[in-house]
């Protein structure tokens, strides 16, 4: 199984924090938030990595290495300028597999990442994403998904709206193919340029997980998620409920 992770944002939130850092690397609970996410993949056996780079991405690249240190292997796609989620996928895709699980370099969802490529293989759709309902509003995050009957996604909005119960949760699995969908060139969101066209072709099947997610958007955001990596009983990620609406 081979974990992509983007992690070429600028962090720009975050004020003084990532003026020398990039975003990934902020220091959470002892380590570089990305540390822990790395560290997570492993304990699930989960060690083929692409990390997708950009700003600073000199620093992840000299940090992390070949990976060799925490068990993994590490390859990286670094943009010489900004180009979008799309546009990084894009030219990471000689480094992909036929199917990825895609992450985001700044948020943490702790749960049993095989599910996600489970829901894809069992599936005929081109992807599949992970969703919280953030019923207490405990993410700060408004929700952008909505789901029909057959567990798919009929909506994929980060403007709101009513008939959207769900939020994204950073975690999702895509068969490379889904990369013809893009621009052939130039900066290309993921979000905005693949999940429409594949929500209109019923082609983004969800997965919805009862685990909520943390990211380190914020400051605010920041601080819940070293509560959580400092509590003393964290629960197993292969323990987290998944269920299927």
């Amino acid at each position: 199984m081979q974990a992509v992770i983007l992690a070429g944002g600028l962090g720009t939130r975050l004020g003084p924090l990532t003026r020398k850092i990039p975003k990934p690397m902020a220091p959470v609970a002892g380590a570089p938030y990305l540390e822990h996410q790395l560290r997570l993949l492993g304990e699930q056996s989960i060690r083929d990595i692409v990390l997708l780079t950009g700003y600073l991405g000199e620093r992840i690249e000299n940090y992390f290495g070949s990976g060799a240190a925490l068990g993994l292997r590490i390859r990286y796609s670094r943009e010489r300028q900004p180009l979008g989620t799309g546009g990084a996928l894009r030219e990471a895709r000689r480094l992909l597999d036929d199917n990825f699980l895609l992450m985001y370099g700044d948020s943490l969802l702790p749960i049993e990442y095989a599910a996600t490529v489970r829901r894809l293989k069992d599936s005929a759709a081109l992807g599949a994403i992970v969703v919280y309902r953030d019923a207490a509003g405990d993410t700060g995050v408004q929700p952008n998904v909505a789901l029909d009957r057959s567990g798919l996604v009929s909506r994929y909005d980060k403007g709101g709206g009513a008939d959207l119960e769900f939020v994204e949760a950073g975690v999702s699995c895509f068969r490379r193919e889904v990369l013809d969908l893009l621009p052939a060139g130039g900066p290309a969101s993921f979000e905005q340029n693949v999940f429409p066209r594949l929500i209109e072709r019923r082609q983004l099947a969800a997965l919805p997980t009862l685990q909520r997610f943390y990211d380190i958007g914020t400051p605010e955001r920041l601080r819940a998620i070293e509560e959580y990596l400092r509590a003393p009983a964290r629960r197993d990620s292969s323990d987290v409920q998944l269920y299927y609406r």
